[in-house]
């Protein structure tokens, strides 16, 4: 949660020098639960905006989410759907991670207690300090020089070194990373998002496939 507050500042301070009111930042924030896609929106953000390619590159960023959900599929499907769909519109990376670690070291199902006990911890840090930061970000001025921004990858790495199992099991995180680069600095847009991932899975697969 601590780590949520530098890059919620960022993000609403961002957002009200694009013109969004304090009553539209924690709509935006609250609504579409997903800092990454998020800022890219914000950052996209025109008078008048342009929809589709909001809509087109949000999705992109989000996309991730698809293989997020998937591999959470097999710890919820004691859930009913309600229940299911709630806990998936509050996930996000930090909780899903947290979540699936304890699902699978505790049971072979989420705990639903400790899911949404981290999951709505996160999104109200995130929404509170987000209006937080469109209204002190006129005042600050570029929050981003007092080095807020660098929280959002600082709480990556901590997720990556949690989650860390030997160098032969983070090979599809240095494939992840090499084809994501690549494609960010050779397209335009948000494709490195959905190459990186689906870089990622498929060198995955074909690292489990030489392991049988």
């Amino acid at each position: 949660m601590l780590g949520f507050v530098p890059f919620a500042l960022v993000l609403g301070a961002r957002a009200a020098a694009k013109g969004f009111s304090l009553g539209e930042v924690p709509l935006i924030t609250g609504l579409n639960f997903g800092g990454g896609s998020e800022f890219a929106a914000v950052e996209l953000w025109t008078s008048p905006p342009h929809i589709l390619l909001i809509v087109a590159i949000t999705f992109l960023v989000n996309s991730r989410h698809l293989l997020m959900g998937a591999a959470l599929a097999p710890f919820i499907r004691h859930l009913s759907k309600k229940k299911a769909f709630m806990a998936l519109f509050f996930m996000c990376d930090e909780s899903w991670a947290m979540g699936l670690a304890d699902a699978k070291k505790s049971s072979t199902t989420l705990s639903l207690g400790y899911f949404f006990g981290v999951a709505l911890g996160l999104y109200f840090s995130w929404v509170i300090f987000t209006t937080i930061g469109a209204f002190v970000g006129p005042i600050l001025g570029d929050v981003t020089r007092y080095g807020f921004d660098m929280a959002f990858p600082a709480v990556f790495f901590v997720m990556l070194a949690g989650m860390w199992k030997g160098a032969k099991a983070a090979l599809p995180w240095l494939v992840s990373l090499l084809v994501a680069a690549t494609t960010y600095l050779v397209f335009p847009g948000a494709w490195y998002v959905p190459a990186g991932a689906l870089s990622g899975v498929f060198s995955a697969f074909l690292l489990a496939r030489t392991d049988v």
